[in-house]
This record gives C-alpha cells, structure tokens and sequence, in this order.
C-alpha cells in the first residue's frame, strides 16, 4: 500500500481517548502495510499528541483556542452539530487550519473522526483529499464521505442512508471493529480460561480521562461489596486522568489488593487475565467482547447508551446507566455474579459471538483501492 493517509481526530479532557486511540490502531495497521499516516489534533487540554508522535507519527498540532470564533456560515445546513464544543472553533475555522497542511500532504485518504465535523468540513476540504472516510458512532449529521465506519453492535447501514452520498460505501455493524491484533492474539487464551469461571481477578477501566472520577465512585461502592477471598483488583487510568492522585490514594485502602496502573501497553493482556470487568461503554466495548471478558458497563455519556443498551440486550454486559447509579446499583449487579459464577461464563459466551477480532482487516480491503 502506497498511500498517503491523514487522520483528524482530537483527544480532551472532554472528548476523552477513545477516537485518536482507535485512529491510532488503524493507522499502526495500515503503516505495516507501507501506508505514510500523519495525524492533525488540536491541543486541547488532555491531548495525545506527544503520545502519538512517541509512536513514531508526524502530528500537526493546531492551537487550542486560536484569537476570535467567528460565525459559521450556514448555507443550506442551518442546523448545529451537537457536539459542536468539542471542537473548540468553528468548523470553518478548523477547515481553514487543516486545509493548510493538506494542501502540501494532498492524501489520498482523509480520515475524520470527530463528532463536531460534518459534510460542511469536508466539502470544504474537498480540494485537497483524494477520497474521504468517516469513523462515527452517532448517525446524526450529513457527511460527504466516500466511506463509512460506525462499529456499533446492531447498527444497520440503513441508519446511515439518509446522511451520505448514494456511493458510499457503509461498514456497520461490530464485525468492523477496529481493535488492535494482539487480541484477535490472545481470544483463543481468553476464552479457554473462562471454562472454570470464578471472580479471583477484577479489572476497572473507565477510559483514559474519566473527568467525572466514575473510577473512585466504583471503588468506593466496591469497599462495602463482598468480594471473594482473594480477588485483586487491576485499575487501568490514562496519564491525563484528572483524578489519577485520588485513585491513587483509594486504591492503598481498598479490603483487597489494588494496584493502579497508568498508560498500559498491555490492555489484551490484561483483559484476558481478567474475570470480570467494569468499565465504560465506549471503544474498549469491543476489546473486551473479543476476549469474552464480561462487564458491568457504566454509561459515562449520552452517545454511549446505545453501545450499552445493545450489549445489555445481547447478554454480554450488565449496566449501570449513569456515574449517579454506580452506589446504589452496583452491589446488585455485582451479588448475582458472585453467588454463581456460571453467569460470568454466559456473559462470556454472548461477548465473544459479538467482535472476533479481524474488523481492521476487512475495514483496509476498504481502503486499499
């Protein structure tokens, strides 16, 4: 593969990781195939960019708050993007910033995965791309894209038709999930060890910025939760988490073992030396339904109810459907799984019919055209 490609994707202290991680994963898989990938983010506070550029790409970074957001033109497209203060300028202004790199760069691929961009964005830039892809979750805005990818479990090309060209081409569904190769690696090792379920190993991974501290509320609620003798609890926080300290501090007086862990390089692994889960219901969904890890999923925002919602339904996931719920409703999640561990191995069964690990695959076939 001989193609340039640029990703535009931010990470924030609002945004959260997930979208520069998962970019990240599909740019490390199209690099080995001898793709040239460079990245443009804004500097928002909790960005990745350093992280990124310590894997070995080239980031344009664009200013956090560049002097005076003017109006949006609206033409034909009156409507706002509800996501639209993630971005921190105005679409036009955004547009206006990246069309000055990719004037040079002309990439053969455009990659956008930002919830507060859409087909304004891209028509704008449409001079200086070959051929545009989208990564979304949302289906709520038009795009002009030339491909699609929403990795929602049970979501339909259908919700798509209605906001994009007749020509694009649509990748929904979880079979297109976009997760690194060590855990198609490890999913034979993961679910073979689920055969004798029991609760010896609990893994807390709320995302790597967790701003509302979900991760504290859940060790304090597990302190009054009757935890098997020997359980040992693994915490997974980002570096920019705001709360790191405090759950530093939490984990040295938890009844069981707790170790906190920041900026791990080994999530598969980990995942599947996991019994059970409780983590948000975003990227990681699909990480963990790979290796058939069952999870208490808390919902951190309102665009991640469906992910939550659809797993709950499918049997993989248990739910907690706010960061307000997690003291009251996570003893009652938790009590069932405790006192038969034959549940853990159905949650189990149901998460790993969901993602098999080679969604990244399929997804470059798309690409390499």
């Amino acid at each position: 593969m001989n193609q340039t490609i640029v990703i535009r994707a931010d990470a924030s202290l609002q945004i959260g990781t997930g979208h520069v991680m998962r970019c990240l994963t599909l740019v490390d898989a199209l690099a080995a195939r001898g793709a040239e990938c460079q990245f443009i983010s804004r500097a928002h506070p909790g960005n990745l960019i350093e992280f990124v550029r310590s894997r070995g790409y080239i980031v344009h970074a664009l200013p956090e708050s560049p002097a005076g957001i003017e109006a949006d033109p609206t033409g034909d497209q009156a409507q706002s993007v509800a996501h639209s203060h993630w971005l921190g300028v105005t679409q036009a202004q955004d547009a206006e910033a990246c069309a000055a790199i990719l004037a040079d760069l002309q990439p053969d691929w455009l990659i956008v995965d930002h919830y507060a961009l859409d087909a304004r964005w891209e028509r704008a830039l449409k001079p200086y791309y070959r051929r545009l892809m989208v990564i979304d979750d949302l289906a709520d805005r038009p795009h002009e894209s030339d491909l699609l990818l929403d990795q929602t479990y049970s979501r339909k090309a259908e919700d798509y038709r209605a906001w994009v060209p007749a020509s694009c081409r649509l990748l929904c569904g979880s079979q297109y999930a976009l997760l690194r190769p060590e855990f198609a690696a490890l999913r034979p090792y993961s679910l073979h060890r689920r055969n004798d379920p029991q609760l010896r190993q609990l893994l807390i991974t709320m995302g790597g910025v967790d701003k509302d501290n979900a991760t504290g509320q859940v060790l304090e609620a597990l302190r009054s939760c009757a935890l098997p003798v020997g359980c040992r609890i693994t915490v997974v926080m980002g570096a920019t988490a705001p709360w790191l300290k405090e759950v530093e501090r939490l984990a040295q007086n938890m009844p069981w073992p707790t170790q906190v862990k920041v900026g791990v390089r080994d999530m598969a692994q980990l995942m599947a030396d996991s019994d059970l889960a409780i983590g948000a219901a975003g990227a990681t969904s699909w990480e963990r339904c790979c290796l058939g890890l069952p999870t208490i999923m808390v919902v951190l925002a309102a665009n991640q109810s469906q992910v939550a919602q659809g797993l709950e339904q499918a049997g993989a996931a248990l739910v907690i459907e706010s960061t307000q719920s997690i003291a009251h409703h996570l003893f009652s999640r938790l009590i069932p799984l405790i006192a038969s561990p034959m549940l853990l191995k159905a949650m189990s069964q149901s998460a790993c019919d969901i993602v098999d690990g080679q969604g990244i695959d399929t997804v470059i076939q798309h690409l390499e055209f």
